[in-house]
């Protein structure tokens, strides 16, 4: 299995910049490239990333996109001076040649293919690619918003062509919409492009009918161009969560793509002057954990725009972080999005319901096109005018955290050796006397037999090393998981923390008092359980997986996603008990998924007949592969409606919910 994250990076990409005034494109700027270059050594991130090195894309990988006479246009630039370079660049919208434009160009299309052939010959698992000029808004015949050559576009059919790959994602969280990807691809069902903008009903550039979200796709390629317009600014981390949850994640893990390519403009973050949105730099290492999930982790992510230096340089290393498997941040901001945000949402599912499967039950959406102006609602969220690099400076202290020196940990019980893998760390179970002492003083009413002690011994040893930020994660077998999660959870309220998610999957015979708060449980079971009805922090969600292949996305990312983030868990815990009503593939996107909440601290408890189970988690849990999540089955009917009989019952609680099915 591929490891490692590459870097690609090269200082002469830097030489490109503009030699005359002109108050469009004077902030696209050489150290946008060097001072996240800097930014990722300040944080010690480029030493334990693989060094590629950059090289020039050839005419011949140019023309895999673009037409001849653009090419030979960009050529021609070399030799010019100031006066010709300044009406070269007049003919395009927002653009400016130097005469080292055309061979940055280049070395900005040869570091995406690198980066390619590095992720798909398996030399690593993914990357980023630093690179100037940008590449998104380049048209096969024309240079456009600072854009020459289309370097993701073409890295979709270099590896197409290549690798002969046929389901290509690319994801483009830029503020801005990449209308030459779009124009690209709109008739190409290989290629699912995404897109989010800032689009204000057009008035925001490049203002196009075409960036709105019925534009779907042409031909062959409906369904499969995805438009989400962003109607005001001040979009937070909740709404660019939302749209990945309700949007973008069902439709890749349907259309199970080979390679994720990310179009990554950080103008969507707070502070940029083009953007005009309050997102973070953490939410960006919450994004790429979930593509993460997809293609078996083959990612690359390529520099698009971004331009204030200091929100770009921390979020080009939170999504480093991300990529080499460090511990994602708690996410920050209320966990509610906007109402604009929602109808975006509303409007792209409604547009996309004839081309999916999950979205065939949905029922009869409302489209909100006009709602905005009707309702009065047109006026903008507030853009809180902060110092941002100040504010940034004392953020990132507040959410970064040291790193625990081991990911996963696990007891040498004699089932260990099944399981465990070379990454996942031993750790001494704690002493009889002291367990016993332990379990009679706090959880002796749990407690029915003395022969459950020495594998409660066990879990506590791993879940104090989690609770005290020795380990990351660990897993544990247990004869009992029912019991071993009921004390597991009392155990980490009563060390002192104050919201813990527990996802138990099958029958839950202990049922923790959740009255305070300081607990959410979700019981995944074939049925309800006797006597317990769902409540705020206790939901019972009655799921059987279906036997042909996994149908349980759609209830993971439509409801225990967005009921997890909105509840922001301080520790994770996963159990698997008796009668479990998911298969093997199910509950590792579960664990995948959930390793994006408190800080990646999750505690996973297994029946220990369960082997082949605690390999998969044991794999998903150290971040050794990606593990296989099955074959996509749509949901039936049935299954649409419990989903939508949920979130109708708990969308006011957990707000996160708030993006599907009537409001």
């Amino acid at each position: 299995m591929a490891s490692g994250t590459a870097l690609i990076y090269d200082e002469e990409m830097t030489t490109h910049k503009l030699l005359w005034s002109d108050p469009i494109c004077d902030i696209e700027v050489p150290e946008r490239l060097s001072s996240s270059y800097e930014q990722l050594k300040s944080y010690h991130l480029v030493e334990r990333c693989v060094h590629v090195p950059a090289r020039e894309g050839s005419e011949e990988e140019i023309l895999l996109v673009h037409s001849l006479e653009h090419l030979e246009v960009a050529k021609s630039t070399q030799t010019m001076n100031e006066e010709e370079l300044k009406r070269v660049s007049e003919n395009y919208d927002a653009f400016f040649f130097h005469p080292s434009t055309y061979r940055c160009a280049r070395l900005a299309v040869g570091a995406t293919l690198q980066l390619v052939d590095a992720v798909m010959s398996g030399a690593v698992r993914n990357g980023m690619a630093l690179v100037r000029p940008p590449g998104h808004h380049s048209q096969r015949n024309a240079a456009n918003g600072f854009c020459l050559f289309n370097n993701v576009a073409i890295a979709a059919e270099y590896a197409k062509l290549k690798y002969g790959l046929q389901r290509i994602l690319i994801v483009d969280w830029d503020v801005h919409h990449g209308q030459g990807t779009q124009y690209i691809f709109e008739e190409d069902p290989s290629v699912l492009y995404f897109s989010w903008h800032r689009y204000e009903h057009q008035e925001f550039w490049p203002s196009l009918k075409e960036s709105d979200f019925d534009a779907v796709g042409l031909g062959k390629g409906k369904g499969f161009n995805i438009n989400l317009p962003w109607n005001k600014v001040g979009m937070g981390n909740s709404d660019y969560l939302a749209a990945f949850f309700h949007v973008l994640l069902p439709m890749a893990f349907e259309f199970d793509p080979e390679l994720v390519i990310v179009s990554s403009g950080y103008d969507s973050g707070i502070g940029d002057p083009e953007g005009q949105m309050n997102a973070t730099p953490e939410v960006f290492a919450h994004l790429t954990h979930f593509l993460m999930q997809l293609a078996n982790g083959k990612l690359c992510v390529i520099l698009e725009g971004g331009y204030h230096l200091k929100s770009l340089g921390e979020s080009v290393c939170m999504t480093v972080k991300t990529l080499l498997g460090d511990p994602i941040p708690q996410i920050t901001g209320e966990m509610a999005p906007c109402l604009s945000a929602v109808e975006s949402i509303q409007n792209v599912r409604a547009a996309h319901k004839p081309y999916w499967k999950w979205l065939a039950y949905e029922g009869s959406f409302s489209l909100f096109k006009q709602m905005l102006l009707i309702n009065g609602f047109i006026q903008k969220l507030k853009v809180i005018k902060i110092n941002t690099k100040r504010f940034l400076e004392s953020h990132m202290k507040n959410i970064l955290f040291p790193v625990p020196p081991i990911k996963t940990a696990a007891t040498g019980s004699e089932d260990s050796e099944h399981f465990l893998l070379e990454h996942v760390q031993l750790v001494k179970e704690m002493d009889k006397i002291e367990i016993k002492s332990l379990v009679s003083v706090f959880y002796a009413d749990l407690l029915k037999e003395d022969k459950t002690l020495p594998s409660l011994g066990s879990m506590l040893a791993i879940l104090d090393k989690i609770l005290k930020k020795e380990v990351c994660n660990g897993i544990a077998a247990s004869p009992t998981a029912a019991l071993s999660a009921a004390v597991a959870l009392r155990h980490s309220v009563r060390f002192g923390f104050q919201r813990v998610l527990c996802v138990f999957v099958g029958d839950m015979q202990i049922i923790p008092n959740v009255e305070d708060g300081k607990m959410l449980i979700i019981n995944i079971c074939e049925k309800e359980q006797p006597g317990k009805t769902s409540c705020k922090h206790y939901i019972s969600l009655n799921w059987k997986e279906d036997a042909e292949g996994n149908d349980f996305f759609s209830a993971v990312l439509g409801f225990i996603l967005p009921v997890a983030y909105s509840y922001q868990p301080n520790l994770t815990v996963i159990a698997v008990g008796p009668n479990r009503s998911l298969g093997i593939s199910g509950i590792s996107l579960l664990v995948s998924l959930l390793q994006g909440l408190a800080e990646s601290r999750i505690f996973a408890v297994i029946e220990d007949t369960e082997i082949s189970l605690m390999q998969s988690v044991a794999k998903a849990l150290v971040g050794a592969s990606t593990p296989s999540f099955g074959i996509y089955v749509p949901p039936t009917q049935e299954k649409v409606n419990k989903i939508k009989a949920l979130r109708d019952q708990f969308q006011q609680e957990w707000k996160m919910l708030q993006c599907s099915g009537k409001l």
